[in-house]
């Protein structure tokens, strides 16, 4: 597909995404949430494992395009009513994010954020959502919405599901500003690396995860989602039944297979 405001490449079963409007601090454009919507549709269509995430030009993402926002509730409101009832487009671009949010934290594949620069407001939420979350040194992280009058309304629910309860609510009514080594600290992301050095952590990453078994993955972070809300005690049978399909399915034989012929497995796509 032919994008505008993100850049895609394909490297064996790996899908890089790479936000792509260096001018603006890859501020996030409604273009965007399509389009970053129709790479992951494409992405689990078949044949990738990993989706990475990173920004272009030393930044990951300055939050919403408020401009963008602004022209886009202007075109509303030409095309409402006579009397001006307009349809409320700053509700629906902010559902839209929303659910692009939902999609990645959703998404089968594994996901990795690379985060540097600028990491504010959604791009803070799409950083809370990725499987693993690596940053340099380089990396601020902001939720400048209550500064700005609004709130984080669609990146709430995973700040808590990241950070917890007390740690969301502190950065929401502070404002949050962060630096890297603090995010660490808190949990935000799981490791900070020399910028010089960013590179070669990534490729140690999606050396582990092209190792393990994608099938498996997949319904690992489904069992660990629900696990999220669900007592251990009620997940036991549930849990029981997916160890025993993944065991007699192709992935657990192969996966058996090689360990008693001391070689790496085969993970071929279904």
């Amino acid at each position: 597909m032919n994008f505008e405001d993100i850049a895609v490449e394909r490297s064996g079963a790996v899908l890089r995404v790479t936000l792509n409007r260096p001018a603006l601090r890859n501020a996030m454009s409604l273009r965007m949430v399509g389009e970053l919507r129709a790479a992951l549709a494409d992405a689990e269509a078949g044949g990738v494992r990993v989706l990475v995430l990173r920004g272009a030009g030393g930044h990951f993402c300055a939050g919403a395009d408020l401009k963008d926002m602004a022209a886009a509730r202007m075109r509303a409101m030409q095309a409402g009513a006579p009397d001006g009832d307009a349809p409320d487009a700053i509700a629906q671009a902010n559902r839209q994010f929303g659910e692009l949010c939902v999609a990645y934290a959703n998404t089968p594949l594994a996901l990795v954020a690379v985060l540097e620069g600028s990491v504010m407001g959604g791009g803070f939420g799409l950083a809370c959502v990725a499987d693993v979350a690596l940053a340099d040194e380089s990396a601020l992280f902001r939720l400048p919405e209550t500064a700005l009058g609004v709130l984080p309304a669609q990146v709430a629910p995973f700040l808590v599901e990241r950070l917890g309860y007390s740690q969301a609510k502190r950065l929401a009514v502070t404002g949050g500003r962060i630096a890297a080594r603090e995010a660490l600290t808190i949990g935000l992301v799981h490791a900070v690396h020399a910028t010089d050095q960013l590179d070669a952590a990534l490729d140690a990453v999606l050396a582990d995860i092209l190792a393990c078994a994608p099938g498996a993955i997949a319904a690992t972070k489904a069992l660990i989602a629900r696990a999220r809300l669900t007592p251990p005690a009620d997940l036991v049978q549930q849990a029981a039944q997916v160890f025993s399909r993944a065991a007699q399915g192709h992935e657990g034989l192969e996966g058996a297979m090689a360990f008693l012929q001391k070689r790496k497995p085969n993970w071929a796509m279904p």
